[in-house]
């Protein structure tokens, strides 16, 4: 089975605080000098940050361990030791974090620039100068800084489209998107060409969005069979799903109804997601089908529309109808 999910585990240690400091007033004149030990300083902190600009996790696997530094131990005459700088692990938009462990879901990277603590550094420890009292005027203990949090993490990639392409195998779905953008997707006359989501970025006017042709979708993909529950998974991440169907179908509303059906077992939310119907490939239908086809009955909240990505016929209307329902 394809995996659409690139995935990576990597571990991550926040740094320990520093040690508090333990010391005494030595000034000319002053026998007895109260205590001056300072602080410690915080351990940094590992810090998660989404980068749109990214598209990959494969940098981690050639670096999967990040480590921040301790922080600075305190010193005599009340000087506080430095914090230590943070670790910033950038990530692309659309990772999902989880405990390598556990599996339990931890964070979803899925805006640009949105940053989440990981791995929280220790607290630096007290030096003796925060332990004097009425009673004691001169402490000899300080505080050790506190330990930085460690974990390990299971990253996975998964696709952020605004627009996802579904239909059965061969429905034209790689075509269209060869056409509207600058993607190049494997093309053949047969099933399961595309194995993996291939992105391309279209525009309508001013505007650009992200298409996503998706593998081809099979009857019991919602049970796992063919490509299955790993593309179910992916196209939920979509703003709004195009439904293709090959308009030379033997039987196009039986198709229609098949492809709805699988959506809707594995998700409400999924099939709620679509927003068009898309007849392919009209320059081969006979010129005396085409009314009956436009009269096929399909739910009046879906947009129907029909193309050919060959002769490039009806390409910059569902262009405009994608813009159209991304502002939705």
């Amino acid at each position: 089975m394809a995996h659409f999910v690139d995935e990576a585990v990597i571990h991550v240690k926040a740094g320990d605080g520093g040690n508090g400091c333990v010391s005494f007033r030595r000034e000319k004149f002053v026998p007895r000098g109260g205590p001056d030990g300072g602080n410690g300083g915080r351990g940094g902190n590992v810090i998660l940050f989404g980068d749109k600009s990214l598209t990959t996790l494969l940098d981690f696997h050639y670096r999967a361990s990040f480590k921040a530094a301790r922080g600075q131990h305190g010193q005599g005459s009340n000087k506080f030791g430095k914090g230590a700088d943070d670790v910033v692990i950038k990530l692309p938009v659309g990772t999902v974090v989880r405990d390598a462990e556990s599996e339990e879901l931890i964070v979803d990277i899925i805006e640009d620039s949105q940053e989440f603590v990981i791995a929280r550094g220790g607290r630096g420890g007290r030096g003796n100068a925060e332990f004097a009292t009425s009673t004691d005027r001169a402490p000899r203990r300080a505080d050790p800084g506190g330990l930085g949090e460690e974990r390990t993490l299971k990253l996975e990639l998964k696709l952020l489209a605004d627009i996802g392409l579904v239909g059965f195998p061969n429905a034209g779905k790689s075509t269209l998107l060869s056409v509207i953008s600058a993607a190049k997707p494997k093309i053949a006359d047969y099933p399961f060409t595309t194995l993996s989501p291939i992105l391309g970025i279209a525009k309508f006017g001013d505007k650009s969005f992200v298409v996503a042709d998706m593998p081809g979708l099979i009857e019991g993909a919602s049970h796992g069979k063919g490509l299955g529950i790993s593309f179910l998974r992916h196209i939920e991440r979509t703003k709004a799903i195009a439904v293709l169907i090959e308009s030379t179908s033997s039987d196009p509303a039986s198709d229609f109804e098949k492809l709805m059906d699988e959506l809707q077992t594995y998700s409400d939310d999924l099939q709620g997601k679509v927003r068009m119907v898309v007849f392919t490939k009209t320059d081969l239908l006979e010129r005396s089908k085409m009314p009956e086809l436009k009269r096929l009955e399909i739910p009046r909240k879906f947009k129907k529309h029909f193309i050919s990505a060959v002769t490039g016929n009806g390409i910059e209307e569902l262009l405009g109808l994608f813009a159209a329902s991304l502002k939705k």
